[in-house]
C-alpha cells in the first residue's frame, strides 16, 4: 500500500497497469512506456460503451479477474471492490473531478491513492467560457437569427439603451482558481478583464500561489502572476464578501464537495442584487453548486430588476436536463451537455499525467494530482 505522503518506489516487474477506456488502445503510448520502464506490464480495457453512459450511469464494469496482479488502475469511473484488487496501490481517475467515486469502498475505506486527471481541460474549456461571454457580449445569437432572415438591421443604432461594451476593464471572479480556472483567468487578463481569483485556503506568498499540478505547456496560470486580488475561505462569510465585490462576470469552476453544494442559492442571488452589477454568470463545476431555481427566477427578473444579465451552463441540476425544464427557456441562457471539456487531445493529456506520475513513482517521488480525502478533491 503507498503510503499517506504519496512517494513512490522503484519500479519492478511486479508492476502491473491497467487501463479502461472508451477511446483506441494507445499502442504507441504503451511501447514508449515499456521502453521507458522495463518490465512494466500495460494491459488496456476497451469499453464498448458510449462515454456519456460510462459517466452518467456507471457502466464501465471491468470483470474482477482482471485485477488478481494490478498495482496501478486507470479509469474514468469504475473502481473495483478492494478485495478483488489486492495488489491495488494507485487508481488514476480520467476526470478532474471525483465526486462521482467518493461513495466507493476504495475511496472510503482505503488509502489507496488517487490522482486525477485536473488539468488537460483549461484549454478546451477556458475557450467554452470565453466564447459564451463573447458572444453573448456581441450579440452573436442575434446576428444569426438576423443572417437567418436575411436582414440587414440598423446596426448601431439596433442597441439603444442596450449597447454592446468590450471586456476592457470588467472585472470577472474566477471561483475558484485551479487549472481551469487559471487558463480563464490567462485569457481573460489577456482580453483586459481584471481579474480576481477566489481559492478555499489564503496564498499569501509567491510559493503558495505556484500550480504544482499537471499543466499543458503555453497555458494556465503556473506563478499565479494574473489576478490583481486573491480571496480565500470555505465558509459562507467569505464567499458573501467576494460576492460583494461586484462582478461583470462570475465563473464556478470549483469541485463539487458538501461545503460547495448549494453555494449559489436565494441568499447569495440577493448579494448579486445589493452590487447593482447584473452579472453574467458562468458554471463549468457541476450543477449542484447553484440553486437551479434561484438561478432561473434571477435569469427571469432581467437586469432591470437586478437580475442577472445572462447565463452560460455547462452544468446543470438536475443533468440531463429533462426536456420540459423551463431552465431551457430562461432569457439569456446558453445550455451545452456537460461537453465544454470535450476534445480530441483530451485522452493523451491524461496520459501524459500517468506517464509523468511513473516516472515521479520510479525515482522515488511525489506525485501530482494527489486526491485530498479530507478536502474531497
Amino acid at each position: 500500500m503507498v503510503t499517506k505522503e504519496v512517494l513512490g518506489r522503484e519500479l519492478t516487474s511486479a508492476d502491473n497497469v491497467l487501463i479502461a477506456a472508451t477511446w483506441d488502445e494507445p499502442t504507441e503510448w504503451i511501447s514508449r512506456i515499456k521502453r521507458e520502464h522495463p518490465g512494466i506490464v500495460v494491459n488496456y480495457f476497451l469499453i464498448t460503451l458510449e462515454p456519456i453512459e460510462v459517466y452518467m450511469k456507471g457502466g464501465s464494469h471491468v470483470p474482477d479477474e482482471y485485477f488478481k496482479d494490478v498495482t496501478i488502475f486507470v479509469t474514468m469511473q469504475y473502481l473495483p471492490p478492494p478485495e478483488a484488487a489486492p495488489k491495488l496501490e494507485i487508481c488514476t481517475i480520467l476526470s478532474a473531478g471525483i465526486n462521482h467515486i467518493a461513495n466507493t469502498p476504495i475511496y472510503r475505506d482505503t488509502d489507496i491513492t488517487i490522482t486525477t486527471s485536473n488539468g488537460v481541460h483549461g484549454p478546451q474549456i477556458s475557450e467554452w467560457v470565453i466564447g459564451h461571454i463573447l458572444a453573448h457580449t456581441h450579440r452573436f445569437r442575434l446576428f444569426d437569427q438576423w443572417q437567418k432572415e436575411h436582414r440587414w438591421a440598423n446596426n448601431w443604432g439596433s442597441f439603444t439603451g442596450n449597447p454592446i461594451r468590450d471586456l476592457v476593464t470588467q472585472k470577472i471572479g474566477i471561483f475558484s482558481y485551479g487549472s481551469i480556472g487559471r487558463q480563464v483567468g490567462r485569457v481573460a487578463h489577456a482580453l483586459g478583464m481584471e481579474v480576481h481569483a477566489y481559492t478555499a485556503h489564503p496564498k499569501p506568498t509567491r510559493e503558495s500561489r505556484r500550480d504544482n499540478g499537471y499543466i499543458v505547456p503555453g497555458t494556465g496560470d503556473k506563478e499565479g502572476e494574473f489576478p490583481v486580488k486573491w480571496w480565500s475561505g470555505t465558509g459562507k462569510a467569505s464567499f458573501h464578501e467576494f460576492l460583494r465585490e461586484g462582478f461583470d462576470v462570475l465563473v464556478f469552476s470549483v469541485p463539487l464537495t458538501d461545503d460547495t453544494k448549494g453555494l449559489m442559492g436565494k441568499e447569495e442571488f440577493e448579494i448579486l442584487k445589493e452590487t447593482r452589477k447584473s452579472p453574467f454568470l458562468v458554471n463549468i463545476s457541476r450543477g449542484p453548486i447553484v440553486v437551479t431555481e434561484e438561478l432561473e427566477k434571477s435569469l427571469r427578473e432581467g437586469v432591470e430588476n437586478g437580475g442577472l444579465r445572462g447565463a452560460a451552463l455547462d452544468v446543470v441540476d438536475p443533468e440531463p436536463l429533462p426536456k420540459e425544464h423551463t431552465l431551457w427557456d430562461a432569457p439569456d441562457v446558453y445550455i451545452s451537455p456537460h461537453i465544454s471539456g470535450a476534445g480530441v487531445t483530451y485522452f493523451e493529456r491524461c496520459l501524459d499525467i500517468v506517464a509523468i506520475n511513473l516516472k515521479l513513482r520510479a525515482e522515488g517521488k511525489r506525485l501530482i494530482n494527489v486526491v485530498d480525502r479530507k478536502r474531497g478533491y
